[in-house]
């Protein structure tokens, strides 16, 4: 089957970063100005449409022939804008970024001709940026140039010249990095669940914009009234200033601080300050609440049909493939815990900020508490919400064979009870309120959440084990008797530990009868799935630890600085990237189930979806959802899953 590989440079007034692909798309000034293409291997053609070079016309119908796949980097953004102009269909197209994801490299087209050596003829050219702040967005009119707002190819032939370049090496850089990792295709279901993935972002989901208006009017009231609450207390003329107020501070505290961040205010507020000082540092954290930035996003990349699309992105996470936020950041959407919030936005959305503050209190907690409410579903439809329970620990216990733990999964799920039977040897029904023993519980809640990747007391701490009412001498205790009641977890980190090394030092391929099996080949060491992806690390080598181990490193994109460097790697966390990697395809397989069931999915979250049902369709229903979500792949046999929710819900909450 022949490729055609193509990249376009396109111009519309809206900002892609801000407002995402399709909003971008969908702007009226939207259009194609360059287009650069190449079949296989044959020379590039970049086509000048700007200066009215006309797509050829056997191009455009390739557009559309099932016999020709269209090769693109960030396919999502090439299909997209395209078929705003011309037939074409995703399932025809295939993604470079996807391809390089899937290989454990960066996502952009420059880091990965970075990241894979290319020679410079092959790597994309660094003047891009440039190039597209000339030509792709609007300029500023000045009296220099005549007062316009777009700058065209007249303007400037030399910069358009070496755009129409730049365009052109583009699709050299794809070509390039599509021909390398043809040795590693991505599997035919990531094709699919890529393409499930573009009908979710498509598809998007409708915002209450009354209540984003509103709830952004009250915010910027709220600023007010506490600036000039902070001007009153300060003298200050800008007490917004983070030096100016740093210095009052100090001034009047006798206390010398190098920031005014989150963790340094919490720290003097801690000291019991003086009175003045005390509130105008809480006035600080209020002004400091980032309760309105999601509705700002909201605000900003919201279509004209009400929906916000683009929300989600594929293969997100190195390695692990699971999904990433985009633009509202759903990922990390604050929780709600207020009971009545049909009466709090309705509150918000008429603007009654004084019934806000009388019945709630603190407003910007409370507008915070309602940023998941935004997500509506469209009219004539309600929301279907699940949530897979306690995936990750029940794939863990799965893979590891940790049978008293499948167990617990298959009848009553109470995972954190359980754990502090068997830690502690007493009978699970005295970890119960009321009963003798239910201060285990946190005990083994605790240790559930933070001990499976091989954690231990900062494990603990981290995840909140000090703010539990936990000792800090009690947490290696609980270390201990966890690891000795999951001995199967514990002796499975070390498993996939040497089968990593004596993959790397020996060429020696592991399968295990989890399904999961360990290799390496010239270039990458390879874990696979049982749903026959794979992990890949590149480069991968074993160097003399700091205490005389043997320690598993690979290049790769470190998470901290999103740099491309060294990584250092150990049972524990290569357990954790298994885990987190099949419980991520679990959800696919669940998305899978349910959108060939004719449900719509508006997005997902985590192990959560949301489904946008239509009212008069009574065969859609929680239950329903359920059963498709919880039905399990072939590989899978075995699993014990299961899942909640909530059904006829008017927006999107946390249950």
């Amino acid at each position: 089957m022949r490729t055609l590989h193509i990249d376009i440079e396109t111009f519309s007034s809206v900002n892609i970063k801000k407002s995402g692909l399709y909003k971008y798309v969908q702007s009226p000034d939207f259009e194609i100005i360059l287009f650069a293409y190449a079949y296989d291997d044959e020379p590039i053609r970049v086509i000048d449409c700007l200066q009215k070079e006309a797509i050829p016309l056997p191009v455009i119908m390739d557009l559309s022939n099932p016999k020709i796949v269209k090769v693109a980097h960030n396919a999502a953004f090439e299909f997209y804008s395209l078929s705003k102009f011309y037939r074409t269909y995703l399932e025809q197209w295939q993604c470079t970024m996807v391809q390089a994801l899937y290989c454990g490299f960066p996502g952009s087209l420059a880091g990965v001709g970075e990241a894979m050596n290319f020679h410079e003829d092959k790597k994309k050219m660094g003047i891009g940026k440039a190039l597209i702040k000339y030509f792709c967005v609007p300029c500023a009119a000045t009296k220099a140039n005549g007062g316009r707002t777009r700058n065209y190819p007249h303007h400037n032939m030399q910069k358009w010249e070496l755009f129409k370049s730049y365009n052109l090496q583009d699709v050299v850089t794809e070509r390039e990095i599509y021909h390398r990792l043809r040795h590693y295709p991505v599997p035919d279901l990531e094709w699919v669940n890529w393409r499930l993935d573009q009908m979710i972002n498509m598809g998007g989901t409708a915002l209450d914009m009354d209540l984003v208006n509103g709830a952004l009017a009250i915010s910027d009231q709220i600023r007010d009234e506490l600036s000039d609450k902070a001007k009153d207390l300060t003298g200050l003329d800008n007490p917004n200033s983070v030096a100016q107020l740093k210095k009052w501070v100090e001034e009047n505290s006798g206390l010398e601080i190098e920031s005014l961040n989150k963790a340094t205010v919490a720290e003097i507020l801690a000291g019991d300050p003086e009175e003045g000082i005390k509130e105008v540092l809480k006035i600080r954290k209020e002004l400091g609440k980032t309760s309105v930035k999601k509705y700002e996003a909201m605000k900003t990349c919201v279509c004209e049909d009400g929906r916000v699309r683009g929300l989600l992105q594929f293969y997100g996470a190195n390695r692990t493939g699971r999904f990433a936020g985009r633009l509202v950041q759903i990922q990390n959407l604050p929780k709600n815990f207020i009971g009545t919030l049909d009466t709090a936005r309705e509150f918000v959305k008429h603007r009654q900020i004084e019934a806000v503050r009388m019945i709630y209190g603190n407003i910007p907690d409370t507008l915070s508490q309602l940023i998941r409410t935004a997500f509506v579903p469209g009219e004539g439809c309600h929301f279907c919400v699940a949530d897979f329970s306690a995936i990750e620990a029940r794939v863990l216990a799965w893979m590891a064979g940790e049978q008293w733990r499948l167990e617990v999964f298959r009848t009553h799920g109470k995972i954190y009870e359980a754990s502090a039977s068997a830690m502690f040897g007493v009978p699970i029904e005295s970890i119960a309120k009321g009963q003798e023993n239910y201060k285990l519980r946190a005990k083994g809640k605790v240790a559930e959440l933070a001990l499976g990747y091989g954690g231990g007391a900062k494990a603990l701490i981290a995840m909140g084990a000090l703010n539990m009412g936990l000792t800090e001498e009690e947490l290696p205790d609980i270390v201990k008797r966890w690891r000795a009641s999951s001995r199967r977890i514990y002796d499975f980190w070390y498993t996939i530990e040497r089968a990593a090394q004596e993959a790397i030092e020996y060429g020696v391929v592991t399968s295990l009868a989890c399904g999961v099996t360990i290799s390496r080949d010239e270039n990458f060491l390879l874990i696979q799935l049982p749903s026959g992806r794979s992990l890949f690390y590149n480069n991968p080598q074993l160097a003399m630890g700091s205490y005389g181990n043997k320690e598993i490193c690979f290049t790769g994109l470190n998470q901290t600085n999103k740099k491309w460097g060294t990584i250092t790697t150990w049972g524990g966390k290569l357990v954790e990237n298994i885990i987190q990697a099949v419980s991520r395809d679990i959800l696919c397989n669940a998305m899978m189930n349910l959108a060939s069931a004719g449900y719509k999915i508006n997005f997902h979250i985590h192990d959560e979806v949301i489904l946008e049902v239509p009212d008069e369709d009574k065969s859609k229903n929680l239950e329903d959802v359920i059963k498709r979500m919880c039905a399990l792949p072939d590989w899978a046999n075995g699993l014990p899953l299961n899942a909640a929710g909530f059904d006829n819900a008017l927006y999107y909450m946390k249950d």
